[in-house]
This record gives C-alpha cells, sequence and structure tokens, in this order.
C-alpha cells in the first residue's frame, strides 16, 4: 500500500473515531476538549497521523 493513502486512511479513521467520541462522550459545557467536535475530530486525526507514520524495521544479521 502506497504511504500517503495509508496515512490519509489512519487519519480519516482518527477523525471518525474523535467525532464518535465527541458524540458519545462529549459535554455541552465546561469542558475544554469534549465542548467542541472540531477539536475531538482534529485530535483524533492527529492521532491517526501519529499512528500511521512508517518506522524502520531492523532488518536481521546474518
Amino acid at each position: 500500500m502506497n504511504t500517503k493513502i495509508k496515512i490519509l486512511l489512519f487519519m480519516a479513521a482518527g477523525a471518525v473515531l474523535g467525532y464518535a467520541y465527541f458524540h458519545f462522550f462529549g459535554c455541552e459545557t465546561n469542558c475544554t476538549l469534549k465542548s467542541d467536535w472540531r477539536i475531538t475530530t482534529l485530535y483524533g486525526s492527529v492521532i491517526g497521523l501519529i499512528l500511521a507514520f512508517p518506522t524502520k524495521r531492523k532488518s536481521p544479521k546474518e
């Protein structure tokens, strides 16, 4: 899978999960993080971006 597509898919999934978090656990007032759907969606997409970054795999020494 192309790396850019993988990153976009992870970000989209994170955004959806962030919105779902707002929808099910959000509060209307006095909550900094959970009171606005845009904030939780943004945080979700950033977490998805972090999880999608490729990592270097160590090759086994022969």
